[in-house]
């Protein structure tokens, strides 16, 4: 990790440079992709998964054979674990149901607004490495709760057309029943477009490489809504003396080994804890499985140290980072001053890591800075909400002169006329 002391503001961007990605060459690929799924459909989409996964698929669809074989497979550990995932999660997004309420605003107009869920919403789950069973419960089980009518789901085949059984489990017991073997991005296309048996989809949610990121942000142009812009994952730890270095380490490690691209920060007030956390790290990276992917990732990772609370807090704002950890005695308040996060984690006992499975809070977040104006996936990212109003023959003579007046102040006769008329007409009676 690249050490700073006391960095000037004006250095605060540099140092905190996500790695860079050439999106003008990445974007034209993808581009090029997307407009052979768009004119050939499931042809093309056939064509991308033997070319970038190395399989000619015989059905897309998952059968509900293959999902039920799968459930045998996973271990009554890991199922159990799954479930239990599952329940928190459904508690916290149960929790986020709005209510309805009506509001009379002028004495006989009653207005209100009522959250309607998104009808088709497609799921992207990452394979390869590391197949991300947990986005499963992360994305249908919000899907579930909001009663998005038609959910589809996503996912690359290994070799041999197979689909990771953990994913299989953890969808069936999301009550995801639409599963198709495709990844990259040909399944964004084909959730974009429709391609074949994979129904065209009004949403699409999930993480995925920079590939799958580009053609997202590339289909919302026109095509369809995304759940957010974003990019490789992240997590800054703030932390002073009376943090646990092991435990520090272990949390910039759980982000370093999702992906060379990712990025870790530490912010600290105490130059020594930056010596023994890198010591930490050093230990623990070798016992790790991913251990070069991690390696690569703290290549563009740093450590920034401040003698004073104030700096940490304003640089950790400017980062807006996907995952915030405070490991400080004062947590709390620092918390408080926070204002551009995906999601914060407090106290020394608190790793990101159960955030992104089983505490209950959602793991799909923005990242590259996007945390400043956006929110990470919740039960609103699958609701739609449309507004009413109900106006009487009290509320339209009440407020029909405030509408004429400004209507008229923007000459927008036809507005006022549909006003004046109603008046006109209780005027007769």
């Amino acid at each position: 990790m690249k050490r700073y002391i006391n960095p000037e503001k004006e250095e605060w961007t540099r140092i905190l440079e996500r790695p860079v990605i050439n999106m003008n060459e990445l974007t034209g690929k993808v581009q090029a992709i997307l407009r052979e799924i768009q004119a050939e459909g499931e042809t093309a989409v056939r064509r991308y998964t033997q070319l970038f996964d190395g399989i000619c698929l015989g059905k897309i669809a998952v059968s509900q054979e293959e999902i039920e074989e799968a459930a045998r497979q996973v271990d009554a550990d890991l199922r159990e674990a799954i479930e239990k995932a599952g329940q928190n999660i459904r508690k916290f997004h149960e929790m986020q149901k709005p209510e309805v309420r009506q509001l009379e605003t002028t004495p006989g107009v009653t207005c209100w607004q009522k959250p309607v869920p998104i009808e088709k919403v497609g799921l992207y789950i990452p394979g390869g490495s590391a197949p991300l069973f947990s986005t499963v419960l992360m994305l249908g089980i919000p899907a579930k709760i909001a009663g998005c009518s038609e959910i589809i789901l996503c996912t690359p085949p290994d070799k041999k057309g197979k689909v990771d059984p953990a994913i299989l489990f953890a969808a069936k017991a999301t009550g995801i029943t639409k599963l198709f073997k495709l990844g990259g991005v040909q399944a964004i296309g084909a959730m974009a477009y429709g391609a074949g048996v994979v129904p065209k989809v009004e949403k699409i949610f999930g993480p995925g490489n920079q590939y799958v990121m580009a053609a997202k942000q590339l289909v919302s142009i026109r095509d369809v809504a995304i759940d957010m812009p974003a990019g490789p994952s992240e997590v800054a730890v703030m932390a002073d003396g009376s943090a646990n270095p092991a435990f520090v380490a272990s949390d910039l490690l759980s982000q370093a080994e999702h992906g060379p691209d990712s990025q870790v920060v530490l912010v600290t007030d105490t130059a020594e804890l930056v010596d023994q956390v890198e010591n930490e790290l050093s230990r623990q990276l070798e016992l790790l499985s991913r251990k070069n992917i991690a390696a690569r990732a703290l290549e563009h990772s740093v450590s920034i140290v401040f003698d004073n609370e104030q700096d940490m807090i304003g640089l950790i704002n400017a980062y807006a980072p996907e995952h915030l950890i405070i490991a400080m005695k004062n947590y709390p308040e620092v918390a408080g001053k926070i204002v551009n996060a995906g999601s914060v984690f407090l106290g020394n006992y608190t790793p990101e890591s159960a955030g992104d499975y089983a505490s209950g809070t959602n793991h799909t977040l923005p990242t590259n800075g996007w945390a400043r104006s956006f929110s990470g996936v919740n039960l609103d990212s699958f609701l739609k909400k449309i507004t009413f109003q109900e106006i009487s023959e009290e509320g339209i003579r009440n407020l029909g002169p405030v509408i004429r007046t400004m209507a008229a102040a923007e000459q927008l006769d036809a507005h006022e006329k549909a006003v004046s008329i109603r008046l006109k007409t209780l005027k007769k009676r």
